[in-house]
């Protein structure tokens, strides 16, 4: 199938390229590795002035969405740019904190927090102790969600930040909070939110990808061996032709598991799950080329390269391992009545 993005979606996505071209982002990422979330945070305010968090806000609480095409659009871009921060635990807590709302009057005001997040003013992140004990930016995010079985906690702190394959994702461990929903609808919710922050991951890493791709054939072109640029050699030829062949599998994917997303959940899982083990095993071929070609020099931190090679394994296990993407992939899809039953 082939997905065409309209001419509003590409505009967006060139007035998002343009803007975090000139925001200088590589500084960005290390004053917030660095424990300075200023430069982030007024880029988090930027971002959401363009309309980013909106996308999965909706209209009633003062956003745009839900539109999960227009946020795979955005969130290339902030992948291509290696934007810090907890963007993709925001949207999904976004998601999360809509549904529930929506299932369960009686809960202590879930959708309270959704016009702050739309605004830009809200930065959630999202911990569910399934996966994980750690939040992602737990130490400066406004709101820590945790997810714990069936039910939905507000931390009210977070434990010191642990060490990270990539620095400028700051993992702390949240303290126990106040419980704001218990019941099937949390479950129910969850499973939605878990779903949108594993597309965003996927469209992160589909846009880390290409800007990897990107600099490596830049770099391809420039470097000299023999009196030649190394980009003119087979077997360098052969691995960047290979990445590109694995991002360009991976865009329709994405698209259409955006597609899905809204409708039943037991095929928007499998197309999701496709989605991101297909994206990120993408990113991580740019990655190991990217390190490859660019030689003894892709190792340093000097090099912004670095901070784009990092993120690309730390994206590949984020809501959802590839083991974990491809059993969903390769689950038996429920009988018409076991569907129904489910809604």
């Amino acid at each position: 199938m082939h997905f065409r993005l309209d001419d509003e979606q590409r505009q967006f996505a060139a007035a998002l390229d343009g803007m975090l071209t000139a925001a200088g982002t590589p500084a960005v990422v290390r004053a917030w590795a660095a424990g300075d979330p200023a430069p982030g945070r007024a880029l988090w305010t930027r971002l959401a002035e363009a309309g980013v968090f909106g996308l999965a806000v909706p209209e009633r609480h003062g956003g745009f969405g839900p539109l999960p095409a227009e946020l795979v659009v955005s969130f290339v871009a902030l992948g291509r740019h290696a934007v810090p921060g907890p963007l993709v635990e925001t949207v999904a807590a976004a998601a999360l904190l809509d549904r529930l709302g929506a299932a369960d009057e009686h809960a202590e005001a879930p959708g309270v927090w959704l016009p702050g997040i739309a605004s830009g003013k809200t930065a959630a992140t999202l911990c569910r102790t399934a996966d994980s004990p750690y939040a992602l930016d737990a130490d400066t995010a406004d709101a820590v969600f945790v997810l714990d079985d069936d039910a939905l906690h507000r931390a009210e702190s977070a434990g010191p930040v642990q060490p990270s394959a990539d620095s400028a994702r700051r993992l702390a461990r949240p303290g126990p909070g106040t419980v704001l929903a218990q019941g099937p609808a949390v479950v129910a919710a969850a499973g939605h939110a878990a779903r949108t922050a594993a597309l965003a991951t996927a469209a992160q890493a589909l846009g880390l990808g290409r800007a990897l791709l990107e600099a490596t054939v830049a770099h391809a072109r420039q470097r000299t061996q023999f009196g030649v640029a190394i980009g003119s050699f087979q077997a360098v030829k052969h691995r960047l032709a290979d990445t590109l062949v694995a991002l360009e599998f991976a865009e329709p994917l994405l698209y259409a598991a955006a597609l899905a997303l809204p409708g039943d959940p037991a095929e928007a899982e499998r197309a999701v799950a496709a989605a991101k083990v297909s994206a990120c095993e993408a990113a991580c071929t740019a990655a190991r080329a990217a390190l490859r070609i660019h030689g003894a020099v892709g190792y340093t931190e000097e090099l912004d390269l670095s901070l784009w090679i990092r993120k690309a394994r730390c994206l590949r296990t984020a809501w959802g391992t590839p083991a974990d993407c491809r059993a969903r992939v390769l689950r038996p899809a429920p009988a018409p009545s076991e569907r129904s039953a489910a809604r």
